[in-house]
């Protein structure tokens, strides 16, 4: 420590700590302008801020210059220790102390500089200056300029209190500029929210297309900071700017499924013996999950957890163990029956009895029984996740499970023969990782599908085979889907499928079906088409039934293309209208149907109903009193749907409250606690109904509330 601070920090190092978090505590304007002013006070305009303060006129009490006295009463050990102890006690109290004192403003401010390197440097980090401050104290003088360095702690620390969640990034012992880092990470933040304010206007009226997140693919600098700049966007508080998080929760979901697609496929790519069960099922979970944050690196240290408490057990059991004696990242295999018997006991008492681990026989067909790392913060699952996660723990224990792709129900096999035996299916014990381990024989294995099976449905299967009929179960899942109509299960699944075997003609015309559905035009379902074309060119002679379903697809696609060049500008509804005077309600209110009782918001109008007379014979609208000649809503629907209602079906809801619809924001900015502020995009088409609803709102509710309060 300097020496003018030694018996002052040395005795009072509570009262120190506590002048620091004072200069700490300043707000960043005040600390900015108190540390600008340590070169002599308050520039003159276009001043330099290296300059040196301006000398003062006149001599002082002994005939010296202004500057020459506090230089001398500087190098004053009293008054050194003075100053100092006028800087501890509050920095804001500097000048003050050395007013008593009769001393200048320049040398009083300085003494604040004089603080050792590491004080400022607490006090720059402190949290109270922005970027900004820290650019202009940095202008203030050599001393600081060099503390404000940009690869120091100062310009670190602006970075992780502004992006916190970056900081996994980034090395302890990597050498970052971190002056550049701020400012490369403030550009793609600008880039990032440019380019979402800019989709409503471009795909309001449509589906994103799979080519519309081309602007993103083509933007400069890491990715990492575009991802946490959309993240930043969908953690904003509140229940405004609903349409920046919807959009921005899509170009994210795309950044990342397409970063994990390109993982996955450099996983499939590796050789046959590559059996690393859980990466793949990893992969999976993170493609369908995007916006949760899923890693290995996560779910093994769970695993690892998992594999203490059984080691813990088998020490009961075995004190002598070899699997005791793992390392961190070895899994050599035990070769003795008795020693791999002592393992599977550990296990399935650990999973099932200690932390009750269970197939998930009441709510089987769930998706999220699938996802590894749902499997783990649940408890439950199916047999095919029960089964990795089974296999994960013993292969790290030393017990060499093997995977069993049995029909309808996942098994695992342990062998009982001797090494470099032949050896049949009678030669394997068959564990059920989905009936609490319980181990089997071939003929309890057919007992428990109830029919019998060829041999060769007991061989093991490799990773491919084992995450083909994951993705499988996903697929059936997803097609079972009948509330959400964006069916992103099934479009999920079926990429995930495609990316293992890209030639699956009947996948390939379920997701040509899918898109043309959803109304994802044109590029991506146009080329699907013409790569299922392709392909039917060289099985046309076992198929040729698929052409016909391909020529109608194409067909229609381009009856659409056709229609997408006719269409003219957007379509506006006004209220005032005498063909719309029979319309009650508006978009952004809150209603519910009055047969069904779902809780919905109005997103569109029409005079009468506008759908086909298939679509009215088929909903029964003729037995409605006013029939389809009435005003018929677009409703999103608090269950996930999109749904057509009748004018008479509706009502106020005196109790409004958010519905929550994955596409609120798509036609909405704000839900105000008793309504919805339609976006720009939708303000355009119905310009007249923001006013009703206003009006609407102040009779319906105030009325309520007044009756309330009497």
């Amino acid at each position: 420590m300097f020496s003018p601070f030694k018996n002052i920090f040395s005795k009072k190092k509570k009262k120190k700590m506590e002048a620091i978090r004072s200069c700490c505590s300043l707000p960043g304007s005040e600390l900015s302008s108190l540390l600008q002013e340590l070169r002599g006070g308050t520039s003159a305009p276009g001043a330099s801020p290296h300059a040196p303060p301006p000398e003062a006129g006149g001599q002082g009490e002994e005939g010296r210059p202004r500057r020459a006295r506090a230089r001398a009463r500087a190098a004053d050990p009293r008054y050194a220790d003075k100053m100092a102890a006028a800087a501890v006690d509050s920095a804001m109290e500097v000048v003050p102390a050395l007013a008593e004192e009769n001393a200048p403003e320049p040398a009083g401010l300085s003494c604040l500089v004089n603080l050792p390197g590491e004080v400022l440097e607490y006090i720059l980090c402190s949290g109270s200056l922005t970027a900004a401050d820290i650019g202009r104290v940095s202008s203030t003088c050599r001393r600081l300029r060099e503390l404000c360095q940009s690869s120091g702690k100062v310009w670190k620390e602006q970075f992780r209190v502004r992006w916190p969640t970056l900081m996994k990034h980034y090395s302890p012992t990597d050498y970052v500029n971190w002056l550049e880092e701020y400012k490369v990470r403030q550009k793609a933040g600008l880039e990032a929210r440019k380019i979402v304010a800019s989709f409503s206007k471009r795909f309001f009226s449509e589906h994103v297309p799979c080519n519309g997140f081309s602007d993103i693919e083509n933007l400069e600098g890491p990715e990492i900071f575009f991802e946490d700049e959309l993240v930043c966007i969908l953690n904003m508080e509140g229940r405004k700017a609903l349409t920046w998080k919807y959009y921005a929760k899509k170009i994210l979901y795309y950044l990342r499924q397409q970063k994990i697609l390109n993982n996955l496929k450099a996983f499939l790519q590796q050789p046959d013996d590559y059996e690393s069960y859980l990466e793949g099922a990893v992969y999976i979970d993170q493609y369908c999950n995007p916006l949760s944050d899923i890693s290995l690196k996560d779910i093994q240290a769970q695993i690892d957890s998992i594999v203490e408490l059984v080691c813990k057990t088998l020490r009961g059991i075995n004190s002598r163990h070899p699997s005791l004696a793992f390392k961190a990242g070895e899994s050599p295999m035990i070769m003795e029956i008795e020693l791999q018997s002592q393992v599977l006991d550990a296990m399935n008492y650990v999973l099932y009895d200690q932390l009750k681990f269970k197939g998930n026989r009441m709510d089987y067909y769930n998706a999220l029984n699938l996802y590894m790392h749902q499997v783990l913060i649940r408890r439950t699952g199916i047999p095919i996740s029960m089964s990795l996660l089974y296999l994960t723990i013993a292969r790290q224990l030393g017990v060499p499970l093997e995977p069993v792709n049995f029909p309808s129900h996942f098994l695992l096999r342990w062998c009982q023969g001797a090494e470099g035996a032949t050896l049949d299916i009678f030669d394997y014990i068959y564990i059920d990782a989905f009936g609490k381990g319980k181990q089997l024989t071939v003929k309890e294995c057919e007992y428990l599908i109830g029919q019998h099976v060829t041999a060769a449905l007991y061989g093991v299967v490799n990773v491919k085979k084992v995450l083909q009929r994951m993705v499988g179960n996903l697929l059936s899942l997803g097609k079972r889907e009948g509330i959400d109509q964006s069916y992103q299960l099934l479009r999920d699944s079926l990429d995930l499928y495609l990316a293992m075997y890209p030639d699956q003609v009947q996948l390939l015309l379920l997701q040509a079906r899918l898109y043309f559905h959803l109304g994802i035009w044109p590029e991506k379902s146009f080329c699907l088409v013409l790569k299922v074309l392709d392909i039917l060119q060289h099985i046309q002679t076992l198929d040729p039934g698929q052409h016909g379903a391909v020529g109608y697809l194409v067909q229609h696609t381009l009856e659409h293309i056709e229609r997408k060049k006719e269409e003219v500008g957007v379509e506006v509804k006004l209220r005032s209208d005498e063909k719309h005077r029979d319309v009650c309600y508006s978009i952004g209110l809150i209603m519910k149907h009055k047969r069904y009782g779902y809780n919905c918001v109005i997103y569109g109008w029409d005079p009468t109903c506008m759908m086909g007379h298939e679509w009215i014979r088929n909903m029964n609208v003729h037995s409605l009193p006013h029939g389809h000649h009435q005003p018929f809503y677009n409703v999103l629907v608090e269950d996930g749907s999109c749904r057509y209602a009748a004018q008479e079906n509706l009502e106020y809801n005196v109790e409004p409250q958010e519905i929550s619809h994955p596409d609120v924001g798509r036609y909405f900015s704000e839900f105000t606690g008793t309504h919805y502020i339609p976006n720009a995009e939708l303000e355009i088409r119905y310009p007249e109904d923001l006013e009703f609803v206003y009006e609407t709102v102040q009779n319906i509710y105030s009325a309520k509330k007044e009756n309330i309060d009497e």
